[in-house]
């Protein structure tokens, strides 16, 4: 059964008498073609009307949709030949993160990303989502194995935070993100991130450190998640929403601020509606990126990086 969003109600309510008057028609033999008509228009064009007018805070529930689009759904979407690469050499495949080598019409690229699971089972497997150390060290040596072979990096994101559990701190969890966002900046190839659901704190960041930054439209990028905001701030996580309109976590938000440098559209009703058509947007924009920056001497890829995360931040006065 789909999940429905509190937001969608309304057309959840026009679908029912669709439904109504097609099953009505079949039974009672009378034509209702046109006023079936007529209401599926009207559907499309309230869904239409309420995907161009979201609220962070509801954006927020597009981006953690148990049915959008994982990692490993895009790889089979925008890749051929995958082959995973597992481990980070001292003992541990952490699931959370899955990377590997890939062809992109016939280019071959390293592509990396943060998996979640679409059910409880799965979940477990992927660890929510929730990179561990051992995750992070795993995605190093794969930038390190893409820089030796000249590939360029596309990483995925999608998670609500690395994995803060009491092992994950004894094992080195910030010195490992911190770690990856030193040798990110260094590396000499082209690097594309791609937020594509939930991009929390240093968890996404750790992922994050390259040349072309781009999100999903319907997709969030914070360094505190909204309800972590409200909890400290109002000491009331029922107030996510507040927090959210003013944590500046939308695509559009961002892209004005200089924190990502391109959105990517999404089909009506968000990625989960139409994987193909958001996997085809993904893969034009990284095709396109990819083209741009190797174009670019070594030298100069690596400067206009530094400066890029350098420039962030800004004043607002007023």
């Amino acid at each position: 059964m789909a999940v429905v969003l509190d937001f969608e109600k309304p057309i959840v309510e026009i679908q029912k008498k669709i439904d109504e008057l097609k099953k009505l028609s079949e039974t009672s033999g009378l034509d209702m073609e046109q006023q079936i008509q007529d209401f599926e228009k009207q559907a499309q064009e309230r869904k239409k009307e309420l995907y161009s007018n979201l609220k962070p805070s509801e954006k927020l529930q597009i981006a953690r949709h148990q049915e959008r689009p994982k990692f490993l759904d895009y790889v089979e979407l925008i890749c051929t030949d995958f082959i995973e690469l597992h481990g980070d050499r001292e003992g541990m495949d952490d699931r959370a993160i899955i990377g590997g080598l890939a062809k992109i019409d016939g280019k071959p690229v390293m592509i990396i990303g943060i998996q979640k699971g679409k059910t409880t089972k799965e979940n477990l497997e992927y660890n929510f989502g929730m990179p561990q150390p051992q995750g992070y060290r795993k995605a190093l040596r794969l930038f390190k194995h893409a820089n030796k072979f000249n590939l360029p990096i596309i990483t995925l994101i999608d998670t609500p935070g690395a994995y803060p559990g009491i092992k994950a701190e004894e094992t080195g969890q910030g010195a490992a993100i911190a770690v990856n966002l030193r040798e990110m900046s260094k590396l000499c190839v082209p690097i594309i991130a791609i937020i594509t659901g939930e991009g929390c704190s240093g968890g996404a960041l750790g992922l994050g450190v390259a040349d072309r930054v781009m999100m999903l439209e319907h997709a969030y990028y914070t360094v505190i998640s909204p309800e972590g905001c409200a909890s400290i701030l109002w000491r009331d996580a029922a107030m996510f929403a507040e927090a959210a309109e003013a944590l500046k976590i939308t695509s559009k938000d961002l892209l004005e601020l200089g924190i990502i440098d391109e959105e990517i559209k999404e089909p009506i009703g968000g990625a989960h509606a139409d994987y193909k058509a958001t996997a085809d947007n993904m893969k034009t924009a990284i095709k396109n990126a990819i083209d741009e920056l190797s174009k670019l001497p070594v030298d100069k890829l690596r400067e206009e990086r530094y400066e890029k995360f350098r420039a962030m931040g800004r004043f607002i006065e007023g």
